[in-house]
């Protein structure tokens, strides 16, 4: 007999299943219903790295865990409270991830001899008693999805992949979470498609109604409103917080904006949402190679333009020799580097902070680079305006270091005003008299001057150039005093910010230091 729902601060739910059984969208579509519902909230999205791996395989899982609370959440959860797995390979995948007395929710149709030996188990687990740790629920999930569609006439592939709806609508239940936004989406996904909306409906009803209805579950939870700042909210994600820092970036700039990249996980969002904002003066230009990619945008920058280039882990070392031209030549850029687990090829859908080092000294001779790191979701499109200003200001090359973690996650982020936001302030050299192309203002900034503009013409390349004229120099002490100052112009960059604020207490035995994504972790630990 079900009894009242009881309430709970927060908790941490992962959905797992085959790549192709929707993880993603049900985990998306459950962290926006809870946003919308008030939680706070992370999310972490974890894809598998081949492609077309077999349905069925430990290679082929794909996962979605999102953390929602009435408190402040500043990660996605490390072990999760609730694992619903769609079969066999994700229970195995995530099993040694979910917490000590953690809810199991299996769909007891998938773990037939064929599944459970594709992936090693030679017993059942739900019935060899290996699973005795963790409330176990077992749910006919395919088995009654399949029943409550099959007046909609879809094929069996067709029918088959509606069982994540069911799965949802499950978790929509025993969260008190409401139907009314997957369904308004269902209606938007699936407009020509009626036998599939209504499918995926039925779907979704179903198992919401199972779990009012089956004596397997003996009572739903709560979770409250988070107590958050008055204002304007969505659902964000670290790629998309990036893409709409840079458009901004360009706005308060008055700058075009031009992006020159090759496709990279996980890095390719970028592309695809600043390929969205043509209507905005946005340039993409998805170029055959990570060396073509990086050299567009310099060529950008030296036109005028609020010039990026994005990649990943392998890519950031392609791109070193023209980041250095970048540097040698002082014309600003942003090489926005999302890090995911090395060397080479690595981990492409795993997460690692793993190129800092690379970053900071990962080029030949003497070249310094600010580097800026985003530590949330939201806070990278502070973190790339940032970076911009920098860039602009200063004439030089920016580094911005997100990672998997980050660009993938997301959270509950506050849409800014644009005039809360200062501008960035672009001067042209226009005036032929007394032009020096290595003159230097207060912030050692050299002039930027456009091409084609009468009587600035100077000699650009990556050749070593003469203090205030510009002129090749082979000198070693010209090239000691220009390595010195562009280590200076870089240093300078640090004036601007306030001395870094200790967390917790001022003193102790222990002091934790981290940058970027370990934001979150340290600031919950």
């Amino acid at each position: 007999m079900q009894v009242a729902p009881q309430t709970i601060d927060s908790v941490v739910i992962r959905f797992a299943g085959d790549s192709g059984d929707g993880m993603q969208l049900t985990g998306t579509q459950f962290t926006d219903t809870s946003a919308l519902a008030g939680n706070d909230l992370a999310t972490f999205p974890d894809f598998p790295a081949e492609i077309r791996a077999p349905a069925g395989s430990l290679a082929g899982v794909s996962g979605f865990q999102v953390h929602i609370s009435s408190l402040e959440v500043f990660t996605p959860g490390d072990e999760p409270d609730v694992l619903i797995a769609m079969n066999p390979a994700a229970l195995k995948a995530n099993l040694k991830d979910l917490r000590k007395g953690g809810v199991l929710i299996l769909d007891t149709d998938q773990f037939t001899e064929k599944n459970l030996a594709r992936v090693g188990y030679k017993q059942n687990p739900i019935e060899d008693g290996s699973l005795a740790a963790y409330k176990i629920h077992r749910v006919d999930i395919t088995g009654m999805t399949l029943r409550s569609i099959e007046e909609q006439g879809l094929n069996q592939r067709a029918a088959v992949r509606c069982k994540n709806f069911f799965a949802l609508g499950l978790v929509y239940w025993m969260y008190n979470r409401t139907l009314e936004h997957t369904l308004t989406w269902i209606e938007a996904k699936f407009p020509g498609k009626p036998e599939i909306a209504e499918a995926n409906r039925r779907a979704l009803k179903a198992g919401y109604h199972y779990g009012e209805t089956a004596e397997l579950f003996t009572h739903s939870y709560v979770i409250n409103q988070a107590v958050i700042e008055p204002g304007t909210y969505r659902n964000i994600s670290g790629n998309e917080a990036l893409a709409l820092g840079l458009v901004a970036a360009a706005e308060l700039s008055g700058l075009d904006l031009f992006l020159g990249s090759y496709p990279i996980t996980p890095a390719s969002d970028v592309l695809h949402a600043l390929s969205r904002y043509k209507h905005m003066g946005v340039r993409t230009f998805q170029a055959e190679d990570e060396i073509a990619a990086i050299a567009s945008a310099v060529g950008a920058s030296y036109s005028g333009a609020l010039a990026i280039t994005t990649t990943s882990g392998p890519g950031m070392l392609l791109k070193a020799e023209a980041m250095n031209l970048a540097l040698m030549m002082e014309l600003p850029l942003i090489v926005i580097d999302i890090q995911r687990g090395g060397p080479s090829t690595g981990l492409p859908t795993k997460t690692e902070q793993s190129d800092l080092m690379m970053a900071m000294y990962g080029r030949n001779g003497e070249s310094p680079i600010p580097i800026i790191a985003p530590c949330s979701p939201g806070d990278c499109f502070y973190a790339v305006i940032e970076a911009a200003r920098i860039a602009l200001e200063t004439m030089s090359p920016v580094i911005l270091l997100s990672d998997g973690y980050i660009a993938n996650g997301s959270e509950p982020w506050k849409v800014p005003s644009m005039a809360e936001i200062p501008k960035i302030e672009v001067k042209f050299a226009t005036d032929a008299a007394g032009f020096k192309p290595y003159s230097r203002d207060e912030k050692l900034a050299r002039p930027w001057a456009i091409p084609g503009t009468p009587g600035l013409e100077h000699r650009i390349g990556g050749i070593e150039k003469e203090n205030i004229t510009g002129n090749v120099s082979y000198t070693p002490e010209n090239h000691e005093f220009m390595s010195n100052l562009r280590a200076e112009k870089v240093q300078r960059v640090a004036d601007r910010y306030a001395r870094t604020e200790i967390f917790g207490d001022s003193s102790g035995e222990l002091l934790v230091i981290g940058w970027g994504g370990t934001h979150g972790a340290i600031r919950s630990g």
